[in-house]
């Protein structure tokens, strides 16, 4: 899922992104909540109109943001209070309170509010998020009502093994519609999470989809798709093309370097993207170098673009029963990369 934290996703259009094949975007409650007002974007038709997105779109619930941008918070039972990271201004919300702002952003898929806990924590204090982020969890599939959305539930636990499996459990107990795997990428090393993700799929139901959140990296995508995750969203593409960064097939290449002043080549040959079909790696290196905008929306084109056909790709390999050709191939083409390297 591109993510389009504002009701954006950054330097490219709703036109944009139909056109490199993204078919679900990910917005941020927390923000919009703050900026413009989920009232507001109700009163005007909902995000979908607001942003004039019509295919779906999925929220989460602000608990990652409270903790990343509010350091000023206060947890108790009933929820969280916090000051706004624009004008210091004391707000409140809860389970019942997330739902209520999904609601009337007019989410497609809901997120339950949960507590996303700092990296490394005291297996105490994990403990104690990880029963609130259960009751609170129990609280939103009580009062969520909206038909024809889907809710997901969210599982914690941090990287302890007892307190992720017993999460998993209580939280595919409670029954939701999806199930997220919540607090990871926050720190922990690659094999932790790995090992969280094999602990917490295995737990939940098979018939419903499982979403990694604020996952990452290719590499990331491949190995968590073969533990059973079908869902992401990160801004590492978005992120990376506005620094200058584009991903291959063969790896990562850094624009900014002198080499391509002069390369005629697109940054992919593999790849069908608008700018790789119309444009060489000495027009982007022209462009980024000058600080011309262009820069940014050709980068970030070539980037979820990337993110979305290897997906596809993903897709195809599971229904051809070959994953593990693919994911072979796909590492061998990072060991041979013609003239990439960030």
């Amino acid at each position: 899922m591109p993510v389009g934290t504002r009701g954006s996703v950054k330097a490219v259009s709703p036109d944009d992104l139909e056109s490199l094949g993204a078919e679900i975007i990910l917005a941020n409650t927390y923000h919009l909540y703050l900026r413009p007002g989920h009232e507001l974007i109700e009163r005007l038709g909902g995000l979908h109109r607001f942003m004039s997105w019509s295919k779906p779109i999925l929220t989460d619930s602000g608990g990652f943001q409270v903790y990343s941008l509010s350091p000023l918070r206060k947890i108790t039972p009933e929820g969280v209070t916090f000051r706004s990271h624009l004008d210091g201004s004391s707000h409140f919300i809860g389970p019942e309170e997330a739902m209520d702002i999904q609601k009337a952003l007019g989410s497609d898929i809901v997120m339950a509010f949960d507590e996303c806990v700092p990296y490394p924590s005291e297996y105490d204090y994990v403990q104690r998020s990880t029963e609130l982020t259960t009751a609170w969890a129990r609280r939103c599939r009580e009062y969520f009502s909206s038909p024809g959305k889907a809710l997901f539930g969210i599982v914690q636990g941090g990287v302890f093994p007892d307190l992720r499996e017993r999460s998993a459990m209580e939280i595919s107990e409670i029954g939701f519609d999806g199930y997220a795997l919540g607090g990871l990428a926050v720190g922990e090393d690659a094999a932790c999470r790995f090992r969280m993700i094999d602990m917490s799929v295995g737990l939940l139901p098979e018939t419903r989809p499982v979403y990694l959140m604020g996952v990452g990296t290719p590499e990331d995508l491949v190995e968590s798709v073969l533990r059973g995750v079908d869902m992401f969203d990160c801004v590492m593409p978005t992120r990376n093309a506005r620094n200058g960064t584009l991903f291959t097939e063969s790896g990562r290449i850094s624009i900014k370097n002198a080499r391509f002043a002069e390369d005629e080549r697109p940054v992919d040959p593999a790849c069908g993207c608008y700018t790789c079909r119309t444009f060489s790696r000495a027009y982007l290196r022209h462009l980024y170098m000058s600080g011309e905008l262009l820069a940014y929306r050709l980068n970030t084109i070539h980037n979820l673009y990337y993110y979305t056909h290897l997906m596809g790709k993903l897709r195809e390999a599971i229904l051809e029963d070959r994953i593990a050709e693919f994911r072979r191939t796909f590492y061998e083409r990072r060991r041979h990369k013609e003239g990439g390297g960030i």
